[in-house]
């Protein structure tokens, strides 16, 4: 079947989202025009992940870069769950929706003593560590309450698997506010269910930046006037009413950047546990090496193709004020890291960076039961939409009767059925099945600026992929020439990954010019 490859629907919500933000920018921050901003503290939000806050002998370390880091500027901290807790929690919903009472408790029961442990390690015996004791047993005490009724009911929500999925981020924020302050630093901890306000969609909520940012103001910056550090809990929001939601998983980084475009800061920061942002994953691809510079559209496009450094939402909320954004590393915090500003180097031209979806699928809708149905495709990506799927790439015949969907595998399932339910009267006819599922595939975006100034950059890719046997199942070339996409069977991603980064030389990408020229004619 000859098909009409494209990055349509990522280049079409990356355009909408991001072009309103870059075109009609506020002035530079030097110039607000306020005279406020002629005498305040530089302002920095700092957000850090769960590995960074996996432990005593980690959050130790965070409150040393918090502690010389306040001592520059004015401090906001937005902070994860501990590292793999967030996994946990939504294991504990899952198995008490099966009825597993036992299975839940238990891990409930690892998790509390986890949390102690780290308290014991980091604070020692007294009032203040008695009062976190307490805080950290109602919480797990209101958990057990959520899954029993989880249980009963035999079905999870949407609403209670936010509520259950929250709870790492608010034990962790205690803790770290109480660790700080027995470092002599003034902090609190704040739950972001009193700042970020959100719309209602459980699981991937989007925020609502001008009752946000009210809410900030009022409970935020009296904290700052008063030199007291917050320690925002990362990930969760809340609805208008109260209604607990979260930004989906990830979503600390997005929480970061919210608080950030909210108190207009002139700096976020994301600790994280690796150097910045790399040419690939160091895991898959040993010569990858650290970008110093990106601009805000092709760190985007990475998060929105894989990249597991940044959630895909997390730059949105701060284009429009032009605020950068650091990643950096909290266990080589004497590394640059990677700087995110609204150009990048603008010299760039070509490939950056690879990224990829290791568990992709392909959805394909199509057969006889569509020929002659109007608007498959936009119907089929709209359904899709109704259902938050993030479509990576989409294909379709010249006819339109066959229409290819790749999405994150994740979101497959909750795809199909959204596709099932759009064209059930167009198939009630047709007894076969008319939407069928690949989940074996991986997808490999090569990410850059000006890509079609580059000679040939799909062919190049293709066939060096060819030269190690690797069978490229379809290609994409995104309409704003920062992306190139290939589809290859899962087990083959990594091969792709070694073969495309040795291709395009990403790993002297970021040598001394003179350096780069040497190693190039090797």
């Amino acid at each position: 079947m000859n098909l009409n490859m494209g990055n349509e629907p990522a280049a079409r919500q990356l355009e909408k989202e991001v072009e309103p933000f870059l075109e009609h920018v506020l002035p530079l921050r030097s110039g607000h025009g306020d005279a406020r901003w002629s005498t305040r503290r530089f302002l920095r939000v700092m957000k850090f992940g769960g590995t960074s806050v996996g432990d005593a002998a980690c959050i130790r370390k965070v409150i040393e870069i918090i502690r010389r880091g306040s001592a520059e500027s004015d401090l906001v901290v937005v902070v994860s769950a501990m590292s793999g807790v967030t996994n946990q929690l939504i294991e504990t919903a899952t198995q008490s929706e099966a009825g597993d009472r036992g299975c839940a408790t238990k891990i409930l029961e690892d998790l509390r003593a986890q949390h102690d442990t780290a308290l014991k390690a980091l604070i020692h015996p007294g009032p203040e560590r008695d009062r976190i004791a307490r805080k950290i047993r109602e919480l797990f005490e209101q958990c057990e309450r959520w899954c029993a009724s989880t249980a009963v009911l035999g079905q999870l929500t949407p609403q209670m698997r936010d509520s259950i999925s929250s709870l790492g981020e608010r034990l962790s924020a205690p803790l770290v506010a109480v660790a700080l302050a027995a470092q002599g630093v003034a902090s609190e901890a704040v739950d972001a269910t009193q700042l970020v306000v959100t719309d209602g969609y459980h699981g991937a909520a989007d925020p609502k930046m001008d009752l946000t940012r009210e809410r900030c103001e009022a409970r935020l910056r009296p904290l700052l006037q008063q030199g007291v550090i917050p320690i925002v809990t990362g990930f969760i929001g809340a609805t208008e009413d109260g209604v607990l939601t979260t930004l989906g998983r990830g979503g600390s980084d997005y929480s970061a950047t919210i608080l950030g475009a909210a108190l207009e800061a002139d700096e976020v920061t994301i600790w994280t546990d690796v150097d910045g942002m790399l040419t690939a994953d160091p895991h898959l691809v040993p010569s990858a090496s650290t970008i110093p510079e990106i601009s805000y559209r092709e760190a985007a496009e990475l998060a929105y193709f894989g990249a597991k450094v940044l959630h895909p939402k997390t730059l949105y909320p701060v284009m429009q004020k032009r605020i950068p954004v650091w990643i950096r590393n909290t266990f080589a915090s004497e590394k640059a890291g990677t700087k995110i500003t609204p150009g990048g180097h603008a010299a760039s031209v070509g490939a950056k960076a690879l990224t990829a979806v290791s568990e992709a699928a392909l959805i394909t809708l199509g057969g006889p039961v569509l020929s002659g149905v109007p608007d498959v495709v936009g119907r089929a990506l709209a359904a899709a939409a109704s259902v938050r799927t993030d479509v990576l790439m989409s294909c379709h015949s010249p006819s339109c009767n066959h229409v290819c969907l790749a999405v994150a595998a994740a979101s497959a399932q909750k795809t199909v059925e959204a596709l099932r339910r759009e064209f059930a009267r167009d198939a009630k006819h047709d007894g076969a099945e008319h939407v069928t599922v690949d989940s074996t595939v991986a997808i490999l975006t090569v990410v850059g600026h000006n890509l079609h100034l580059v000679r040939g950059i799909v062919g190049r890719a293709v066939d060096e992929l060819s030269r190690e046997n690797v069978n490229v199942i379809a290609t994409a070339h995104g309409s704003m020439e920062r992306n190139a996409s290939f589809v290859v069977a899962r087990k083959d991603i990594q091969t792709a990954l070694v073969t495309t980064h040795r291709e395009f030389q990403l790993c002297v990408l970021n040598l001394p010019q003179e350096s780069r020229s040497e190693a190039q004619a090797l």
